[in-house]
């Protein structure tokens, strides 16, 4: 199966690189299944359900969420009305919502997705990821009730994210990292099969402090204080984001090699 994850998608110039670019990767790289984290989407805090139609138009099968997932209200009820979009397993255990979902790919096959929020080095004191992905994975086991597992991992920490690889390692098609919007270089199969990156980056203009405006965290580290909101930034954005060939049999990673197109980062693709 040919897979594709594009990292967090990042206020209006995100969505435009989504919209555009994504058509195309879809039908040029034959993909059978599409992941888009949206949760900076829209404003650059949470997903609308405008803002998840464009996603969803664009091409993308599912969308995940992370610590923003309900930053815009109207997500609270739009994410029980639509399955295709997933939060965090282990958010607060009574929010709206599911945080995994077997999904159905071409020629009958499953794809099992599954997000989880880390909790080195964030605000909300969210339950353990790790036997979070343990009750998502144990029921559908790679290779036999499902095809192909991607576990979006939405978190600060590389340290957590690696070990969360290797919990996930032979379980999983792919384990990628979410939330720090700056794509990593250790692209990898690791040794049981599993494909990996610690950060898949963001869909976003990199022109920027992590997709806001470069005047407002710049002033913020200089002086210490806080003169104006955030705003993303508007340039031309770069999607960022993983692609992932598998073995139908196994389930596990057969190649994956980053992907980085259009805007100012150097272009890379299967």
């Amino acid at each position: 199966m040919r897979l594709l994850f594009l990292g967090d998608v990042m206020g209006r110039s995100g969505r435009a690189a989504v919209a555009t670019e994504l058509p195309r990767l879809r039908q040029d790289w034959a993909l059978d299944f599409v992941v888009v984290n949206g949760e900076n989407a829209t404003g650059g805090a949470g997903l609308s359900t405008a803002h998840a139609a464009i996603i969803f138009g664009a091409g993308a099968d599912c969308i995940t969420l992370g610590d923003h997932a309900f930053d815009q209200r109207e997500m609270m009820a739009a994410i029980e009305q639509d399955t295709r979009i997933l939060r965090p397993l282990n958010y607060a255990r009574l929010a709206p919502g599911r945080g995994a979902r077997v999904f159905e790919a071409p020629g009958g096959r499953k794809v099992l997705v599954a997000q989880v929020l880390g909790r080195v080095f964030m605000k909300q004191p969210f339950d353990d990821p790790f036997s979070a992905i343990e009750a998502a994975l144990k029921p559908a086991p790679l290779g036999a009730a499902v095809q192909a597992i991607i576990v979006d991992v939405h978190a600060e920490a590389t340290s957590e994210k690696n070990a969360l690889g290797h919990w996930c390692d032979g379980r999983a098609s792919l384990v990628v990292g979410t939330h720090t919007h700056i794509p990593t270089s250790d692209t990898r199969i690791l040794a049981r099969g599993t494909a990996y990156q610690s950060d898949a980056g963001m869909c976003g203009d990199y022109d920027s402090v992590i997709g806001m405006d470069k005047l407002e965290p710049i002033s913020r580290f200089v002086t210490g204080m806080t003169k104006a909101r955030f705003t993303p930034a508007d340039g031309p954005a770069t999607l960022c984001g993983v692609f992932v060939e598998t073995d139908d049999a196994t389930g596990l990673a057969r190649r994956v090699v980053p992907v980085r197109a259009g805007g100012t980062l150097s272009p890379s693709s299967p």
